[in-house]
């Protein structure tokens, strides 16, 4: 079994600011996150929001099936923030800058420009385990503060740190790709998102992909160049 690069064993709070923990501090962005999404959620009334819809939507049918990857994608999270923190820090940096610029970019957003999404059936074609558990998750998550779509952003960010991972083989990161790409999918098919909420997350994942993985590579070449 591969050891983890660092023993947090030894981790203290005391020592959070010490190079072999201080990646660790990141993980502050998720209840900031938090905090602000609540409140974008809860005092932006529905009215005031911006209906998001593009033909595409009306031609994207509901799948129940695209609940499975849609729950599966807080594993890929967790997953993958545990994998890099164990084994690749660096990674881990990587990965919670990316998310923390696409967190802030959409609570922007959501504020600006609040948003709402009216696809959701009435009533559902079918009634399973799956439907129920669309039901329970219209249920906790409401259809507002939706464009961009985080489920996208968060997912491609994902696969785009595995990508940079030496330690994955290939068929770790085409598992990686496709299961990325369901979740994309599956955000149109359970109609927790519009069509359009996936488009608006890929200029702020390019922000994203600029700010934490090309400008510090350029950076690094050119400090090597000057060796």
């Amino acid at each position: 079994m591969k050891q983890p690069v660092i023993d947090y064993r030894n981790f203290r709070l005391s020592k959070i600011n010490e190079p072999e923990f201080s990646h660790l501090k990141l993980l502050l962005g998720w209840p900031i996150y938090f905090i602000a999404f609540f409140l974008t959620e809860n005092l932006i009334p529905p009215e005031s929001c911006h209906v998001i819809w593009c033909p595409l939507d009306d031609i994207i049918p509901f799948c129940e099936l695209f609940v499975i990857p849609y729950f599966g994608w807080y594993l890929l999270i967790v997953g993958s923030l545990l994998y890099f923190m164990l084994y690749n820090p660096e990674n881990f940096r990587r990965m919670m800058q990316y998310i923390i610029i696409t967190q802030i970019c959409a609570v922007v957003v959501y504020v600006v420009f609040p948003s709402r999404q009216d696809l959701r059936p009435a009533v559902f074609p079918r009634e399973n385990l799956l439907t129920s558990l669309i039901s329970f998750l219209y249920s906790v998550d409401t259809n507002t503060g939706v464009c961009p779509s985080l489920h996208v952003a968060y997912s491609l960010g994902i696969a785009s740190t595995w990508m940079r991972e030496k330690t994955a083989g290939y068929g770790t990161k085409a598992f990686i790709v496709l299961f990325v790409i369901l979740v994309c999918l599956s955000t149109m098919f359970i109609k927790q998102h519009s069509a359009v909420d996936f488009f608006a997350a890929l200029p702020v994942c390019l922000l994203a992909e600029y700010l934490v993985f090309f400008r510090k590579e350029r950076k690094k070449d050119e400090a090597k160049n000057w060796r």
